[in-house]
Formats: C-alpha cells, structure tokens, sequence
C-alpha cells in the first residue's frame, strides 16, 4: 500500500489526489491542508457573486469524499507544524500543492501608505478566509484605484461596486457584507500600464462591469485608440477581440447618468502612491505608450488619480516552505516534471504540483494536467518508494505530536453551522469568518 499526503486542498491538491487513486489502487491519500476547510482559492479566492465557478466545490467534494482519499485539515506543514522532515517519515511521498501564497509587489514609493492593500487581501476579507480582519478599507473612501487588469482586479472593482441587493444572496460574511452595502465609493479606476488588446481580464468578467446596477461604465476613446491592435482588432486572437469589442462599446456610448462610475484606463504605470494626511490619497501615473515590441516605454508625462483606497492587483508569487528548496526568480520550486530537484538531482519522494510547481499562471482548468503530470511521475517512482517503511496508518503518530486534524466530518459540520447561520439571517448559506468559530464548529 502506498502511502501519499497532499499538502493542499485547492484544485491542484484534489486533482493530484484524484490523479493518483484513479491511476493505482493500491494507493491511500492524505489530503493536508493548513485550514480546516477544503478547497483553497475556490472557496477564499473565487468572488462570492461568481456562482457556477464556485460550484467546482461540488467536484472537489466528490474527490475528497473517495474512500482511499483522507481530508485532514487545520494540520500545517512546516514551521509552527509537522515539518516536512517528519511529513517523509510518515509518508513514502509528499506532494506539495502550496500555491502561490504572496503579491507581487509594484516597487514603487508610498506602496505601504495606509489606504494601500494588496487585492489578495481585500479578497480574503470579503471570502472570510480566517486569517483576514477589516482592515478599514472602505474607511472615508470616496474614490478607489485598483491596479491591474486581470479577472482579479476585475472581481474587486465589481465587489466595491455592488450593493446590498446584489450581495445578500451570496455566502459573503455578514460583516464585510453590511461595510461594502455601506460603501462610499463612487468612482472606481481600473488601471493597467498597456493597452486594451493586451489585458489580462476575460470577456465574461469585462462584460459583467457593464450590467451592473446603478454603475456606469466610462471609458476614453483617446486612450484607448493609442493601442494598434484597437484600432485594426482583425489580428487579435479571439478572446483579445471580444475584450476590444465590449471596450468599444462603452467609449461609444453616451455618458450615463449613475451613482456609481467604473473607469478602465490603458497605458498608466503608477510610478508613486501620495500621501494625504499620512494616508493614501492619490496614484501618480507616468503616461506610457506602444514601444513597438508588445511592451511599453514612458513618456514623461504624469497623471494623478484621487484614490482614497488602493487596491494592487499585479499577480500572485510563491513563498518559500521551510525544508523545500526554492528558486527566488520563479516563486517555486525546481522540479523535473514534479519531481522536486535539489541541486539539480531529484529528491526520492517529494513532489510539486500548482503554482508552486509552475507559477501562478493559467487557470483552475490548467492544474488538471499538471497534477496528472506531477502524479504519474510518483507512480512511475513507486516501486523504490514502497520499500521504506511507513507507518500503517500516519493518523496517530500526528496526533500523538499534538495534531488533532479537523476530518470530514468536522468539515461537514462547518458546513451545516454555515447553513443555520445563513437561516438566523434570513440569507442563503453565509461563511464563518475566523479561527474560532470555524474550529468550535468543527468540534461541537
């Protein structure tokens, strides 16, 4: 019997584990996971608005929910947990489907003013993943500039955008709920330093910006004919075209008269954040242009947006887990097709799938076939792995060291106080926002 743990609950963890007991039947996983609830960015990182693509729960469920497949949650992997020495020991193979834990930052003066948060966090926030607080964001903001122009920096524009009508439904927790419903903010900036053709939001998301109530959409026709690909979008690959499409509209469409304004702008590198009585009141923007190669040059000339609240939304990036090599350029781990390499030889027994193992690119669809690849090589390593002995079952050596994972059942019960929370509401199913609650609803 070969015995695997998964650190990770996310779609890359599930898939590893699915990949792994449909291909060998001989094989038992252990899906670890460092919070007690399963399924990673699905459940913290999908916007709470964006039902069907949270319904992937239902298929990571169904993976968890295998009966040689384990959940054990609330067990850390590392520092402060079971250190990924002692993960060796119990396991013949551990793989590691860690994700991309941190921003990018913008590098820039005046990026950790007050006012000043990374979207990860401002998502966290209104997700109710445990380790996230109010951090005040919304306080005396009347104007936002999100920094960015992925699906991510789509879906936070959209949250400060919507009301309370449009929130109360999702499973948002009730206290960032009532603070966005209360929300200030009227003018709201999408900002990316190159053009229309070369943002990174999907056409759905884009298109969503402009259905929403009481919210006009603002675009300058100026800026956005600086970009080649705009104004001739007969080359633009498909999905390019359409966003280049749904832009056009806006711009030629008569101003709307609306409470709320979103305004996408193109070819703005923010260059400083500015300080308004020691808090963040204003992005300084350099002005860039089409340098000819795909990228962009400055030009000297600056713009400043009013921004009582900054949100910066430039990608994700992979942090080291203590005893795992790393490489500081990439965010990941050095790995041969999963197999983590230290040195450049491969190590017996650890494995990488994810973000960690390939970068925070692509999307949940694209860690299928990694975590086929990342499984298959363990397998293909299986029979020198089956000759170290392990303990027959992992699960009472960890809680003879003071691990006492939260299991299916535990996770189940969160779910049902979730349910009865969202009843006493009178919502649908409303989140557990912190440690305390979550983990007393897990041990009743």
């Amino acid at each position: 019997m070969l015995r695997v743990a998964v650190v990770g609950s996310g779609p890359s963890g599930c898939y590893t584990a699915q990949s792994l007991v449909q291909q060998d039947s001989e094989v038992r996983v252990d899906v670890l996971d460092r919070l007690p609830c399963p399924y990673g960015l699905v459940r913290y990182g999908v916007a709470p608005d964006h039902e069907k693509i949270k319904s992937l729960q239902n298929t990571l469920r169904t993976i968890l929910e295998h009966d040689r497949v384990r959940f054990l949650g609330g067990v850390q992997a590392g520092p402060g947990g079971v250190p990924v020495a002692r993960l060796r020991e119990l396991y013949h193979a551990v793989v590691y489907c860690v994700g991309a834990a941190t921003d990018r930052r913008l590098g820039i003066p005046g990026e950790d003013l007050p006012g000043s948060w990374s979207a990860t966090r401002f998502v966290s926030w209104y997700s109710a993943h445990p380790d996230a607080a109010d951090d005040g964001f919304l306080r005396d903001a009347r104007s936002a500039v999100v920094i960015g122009v992925g699906n991510v920096a789509v879906d936070v524009t959209r949250m400060l955008a919507r009301g309370l009508a449009e929130l109360s439904p999702t499973d948002m927790p009730q206290a960032a709920l009532a603070t966005l419903a209360a929300s200030r903010v009227t003018e709201i900036h999408m900002v990316g330093r190159r053009g229309p053709s070369q943002a990174r939001f999907t056409t759905k998301e884009l298109r969503e910006l402009g259905t929403l109530p009481d919210t006009g959409v603002a675009v300058d026709p100026a800026e956005l004919a600086m970009d080649p690909g705009y104004r001739d979008p007969s080359g633009l690959p498909a999905p390019q075209r359409r966003n280049v499409e749904v832009l056009r509209g806006w711009a030629e469409a008569p101003p709307e008269d609306a409470p709320r304004r979103i305004r996408p702008r193109f070819f703005l590198r923010p260059v400083e954040l500015l300080a308004d009585r020691g808090h963040v009141g204003a992005v300084r923007f350099e002005r860039t242009a089409p340098d000819g190669s795909g990228g962009v040059t400055g030009t000297g000339r600056f713009e400043d947006i009013e921004a009582q609240l900054v949100l910066r939304s430039v990608g994700y990036r992979g942090v080291p887990l203590e005893g795992l090599p790393f490489d500081a350029a990439t965010g990941t781990v050095p790995n041969l097709s999963g197999r983590v390499l230290r040195a450049g030889v491969v190590t017996p027994g650890e494995y990488v799938a994810g973000w960690i193992k390939r970068g925070p690119a692509g999307v949940i669809g694209t860690n299928r076939p990694c975590a086929k690849e990342t499984a298959a090589s363990l397998l293909e390593d299986a029979p020198a792995l089956v000759t170290r002995t392990v303990p027959g079952d992992p699960l009472p050596a960890l809680r003879a060291e003071g691990v006492d994972p939260v299991e299916w059942a535990g996770w189940q019960s969160i779910e049902q106080a979730e349910a009865e929370l969202g009843v006493s509401l009178g919502r649908g199913v409303v989140k557990l926002p912190d440690w305390p609650s979550l983990l007393n609803a897990a041990r009743p």
